[in-house]
């Protein structure tokens, strides 16, 4: 790393490298990088010196193109090729860039050429405890029979807290009472904070409790949000309905046809009359794409396909399902149906040109570098597996990186141009899915040339036959010759080879050294 980067890692406070790899192939040399930023920080800040963590020479970076090479994203970061930092563009919030609690990498590429070499940079965008938690809604009602059993729970609104790590949600508080308390249950990766009775009600008594909920994170100032809890005592009916298991579990295509039946709920009431009436309705803290992609029929339960479903997108759905009866106060019953999405081959591979250089001289060695690419497919496990090739009939072939799915374009054999002064190299990528997607890309070289072929006369040795007493300056015969190089190397020019004193017919003799 060197004193340099630790006194810009103390400047700023924010940066730290994590990992250098570095990696040599051939004659071409990769290395990779790895710092971590936090979020939210402010445009134009450093990262770090990356040439000088690259072993770059820092006087050279502008001449060898010293630049990073964008994708299809946003471009967050450049270099400068003046000192070889890595600075920050434009600020970047980690929970628009990054969905979930994993880690939130951003891999850039590095290019320099004379000689052509690639770097990975991977920069891991951290969390900052920027955002408080919240809940779907600011009051929750609830209606609560007067003889309800002690240790009777329900639901709460899970408040939802984007931050990542400890800065996400950690627990939930009630406010002091006598009749109920918290009960905070993990599901999966969130939790989720019950009502207990944990004293029985009496309507005479107390006929509404007002209670507050709070959620808080574990950030460092820790953050909270609150929820008013509103509770009715009301008398009878007294079953809740009730579903045969708590969590359902189903597994269905991607690009499944809208209006398709996937699933089907069905709670039991032993009630009698509307207590035993029931209705459905997916939970209010849901993500918005389970409402976008899925429908629930509020009296069969029966589950319909509503929008596109797409496993490169979202791989699983999990959707909470409340069962409701008509009694007064009305109760319900709850499960999830968790939907896994399976993956189907409808994604083709993409062939993406990181580096190409249109032009290779004819002396070139086997094995010289002209193109680097890079090949992608959305999908996953066979689907997603791309196996490349070039199927033109070339004197090039495709090498493999240390990295998988990068490839470089090199010459195989020895190159002639005056055979050959054009290529045309088709790269084909298939997947290995059933049936195979595949894509092709086709790259245009041009061979240029160098002074490999000497001139030649049309015909040797010439005879001439000359008759006495010509004049001087008078043309008496002329001769030819070709050159198979071009421009400059196919320039010909004549002289006559002549002996020191020779005295013959050849001293009498000029020749025109461009026309012969």
């Amino acid at each position: 790393m060197g004193t340099n980067m630790r006194s810009r890692a103390s400047d700023y406070g924010i940066f730290s490298l994590r990992t250098f790899i570095f990696f040599i192939i051939g004659k071409q040399a990769f290395a990779q990088i790895r710092y971590v930023v936090p979020e939210e920080v402010k445009e134009g800040s450093i990262v770090g010196n990356v040439a000088k963590d690259l072993g770059l020479d820092v006087t050279l970076l502008t001449s060898r193109r010293f630049r990073v090479v964008y994708g299809s994203k946003d471009a967050f970061f450049d270099v400068n090729q003046d000192t070889g930092d890595l600075v920050l563009r434009q600020k970047i919030d980690r929970e628009e860039l990054c969905d979930g609690s994993g880690a939130c990498l951003m891999e850039l590429k590095i290019l320099v050429e004379n000689p052509l070499e690639m770097h990975y940079v991977v920069v891991e965008i951290s969390d900052v405890n920027d955002h408080s938690p919240k809940f779907p809604e600011e009051a929750q009602v609830f209606e609560i029979f007067e003889q309800t059993l002690s240790g009777a729970s329900f639901q709460l609104h899970a408040a939802r807290d984007p931050d990542a790590g400890s800065n996400s949600i950690r627990t939930y508080s009630l406010t002091s009472n006598e009749h109920f308390e918290l009960d905070i249950r993990q599901s999966d990766e969130e939790k989720i904070p019950f009502l207990v009775l944990k004293k029985p009600l009496d309507r005479e008594m107390r006929s509404n409790h007002l209670l507050y909920v709070t959620a808080l994170d574990g950030g460092k100032p820790q953050r909270s949000g609150t929820l008013n809890i509103s509770v009715t005592v009301l008398d009878s009916n007294d079953n809740r309905p009730k579903f045969s298991q708590e969590v359902y579990q189903i597994e269905i295509e991607e690009n499944a046809p809208i209006g398709i039946s996937i699933f089907k709920v069905n709670a039991t009431d032993p009630d009698e009359g509307l207590n035993c009436q029931l209705e459905y309705s997916l939970g209010k803290t849901l993500k918005k794409k389970v409402y976008d992609n899925f429908d629930l029929d509020k009296i069969t339960g029966e589950i319909r396909v509503k929008g596109g479903i797409d496993y490169e997108e979202n791989d699983v759905y999990k959707l909470d399902i409340e069962a409701s009866d008509k009694g007064t106060p009305p109760l319900t019953g709850e499960c999830r149906l968790v939907i896994k999405i399976k993956d189907i081959n409808d994604n083709s591979p993409k062939i993406e040109i990181t580096s190409l250089s249109n032009t290779v001289c004819e002396d070139s060695k086997p094995g010289t570098m002209i193109s680097l690419i890079s090949v992608k497919d959305k999908d996953s496990g066979l689907n997603g597996k791309v196996l490349s090739s070039i199927t033109s009939d070339v004197p090039f072939e495709l090498k493999p990186s240390y990295k998988e799915n990068i490839y470089s374009v090199v010459t195989k054999t020895t190159l002639d141009r005056e055979n050959i002064s054009h290529y045309e190299i088709t790269i084909k990528a298939s997947d290995c899915g059933e049936p195979p997607l595949t894509n092709f890309k086709t790259l245009h070289i041009k061979v240029t040339d160098i002074n490999d072929n000497s001139p030649r006369f049309l015909e040797s040795p010439i005879n001439v036959y000359l008759t006495e007493n010509n004049l001087a300056g008078s043309s008496i015969f002329s001769v030819s010759a070709t050159d198979r190089d071009v421009n400059a190397n196919a320039a010909i020019s004549y002289y006559i080879m002549r002996k020191e004193n020779q005295k013959d017919v050849l001293s009498f003799l000029n020749v025109n050294s461009e026309n012969g």
